[in-house]
């Protein structure tokens, strides 16, 4: 089982890694580099023409998303947010617009090809509150409780351990903080046989969770208000959906202290370079002298 994990995983990279080789050479080509081609089912024409008008033609080019999450994220001015496979970037550089220049906007790959391709993106954007990291989703290389906002397009299904997902997403999520997902989702009736009979596994077919085992997933890790809702089918019973979820807060989860929420001295992250006060009506130094404790550095 180990071994066709394995396989999976790496027929996954293989493949995204060869969509950033394309669209990196086709950028030399006269007239800009040529789209990776996906069916109207996917790509960058789920984007609103104003939203794709911003983003360098690269970032655009790349996109083989099956929805736009930023769309229904509900970001806000000055939120942490984390984009899971993040591609080519056109997630992380639209959050970055709407988090503005208080807020930051993480991505996380695990093909060099794509990351390397995301980073020339956010040169040509100009976006200096990004920031793009090696890892898998599987295993966040993020501190707990430090992200205010995790969203993904089209991912998660290629995961060859979605619990593992689930709870590495609960976990560097903030108390409160919530996720915005858009993914390819079966209908509870196909059996897991009948998906891979509509479509392989890194076409973002034969992975997919059925809306039942998507919403136990997330209760299983922690999550509440869980809302799956389809937008438009991509095979026969199989669809592109939006996902939304909360981590619950502190006050919401019973017997839950500051501790095992990462919070000391009312600041999450406590001495490290992502400390952020619990309260964002004071700066990092009150809320630490406020609290008396020995966290003063």
């Amino acid at each position: 089982m180990r071994e066709q994990t394995t396989d999976l995983r790496e027929t996954v990279r293989q493949r995204y890694a060869a969509a950033a080789v394309k669209v990196t050479e086709g950028g030399t080509a006269c007239c800009g580099p040529q789209p990776v081609e996906v069916d109207e089912n996917f790509g960058s024409t789920l984007y609103a023409a104003d939203e794709r008008d911003t983003l360098p033609a690269e970032a655009v080019a790349a996109s083989l998303g099956c929805g736009n999450p930023t769309a229904v994220a509900e970001l806000r001015e000055g939120e942490r947010v984390l984009d899971l496979g993040s591609g080519g970037g056109i997630d992380v550089l639209l959050s970055a617009r709407r988090v503005g220049p208080t807020g930051k906007a993480y991505g996380l790959d695990m093909t060099d090809e794509m990351l390397a391709l995301a980073l020339a993106n956010a040169a040509r954007a100009g976006a200096t509150n990004v920031e793009f990291l090696k890892g898998t989703i599987e295993a966040v290389p993020l501190p707990a409780s430090t992200i205010d906002v995790v969203i993904s397009n089209c991912v998660i299904n290629l995961s060859v351990d979605k619990a593992a997902v689930f709870a590495e997403t609960f976990r560097v999520l903030r108390p409160g903080g919530r996720i915005g997902v858009s993914d390819v989702v079966a209908d509870d009736a196909l059996t897991p046989e009948q998906r891979a009979e509509r479509g392989d596994y890194v076409g973002c077919i034969a992975g997919a969770l059925s809306f039942a085992e998507y919403r136990a997933g997330l209760e299983a890790a922690g999550f509440t208000d869980v809302e799956i809702t389809p937008t438009h089918p991509v095979a026969d019973g199989m669809h592109s959906a939006l996902v939304r979820a909360v981590k619950p807060s502190v006050d919401d989860a019973p017997g839950e202290s500051a501790a095992a929420t990462d919070a000391c001295c009312g600041v999450t992250s406590c001495c490290t370079s992502d400390e952020r006060t619990a309260d964002p009506s004071t700066t990092v130094a009150e809320a630490k002298a406020a609290s008396g404790c020995g966290c003063q550095n």
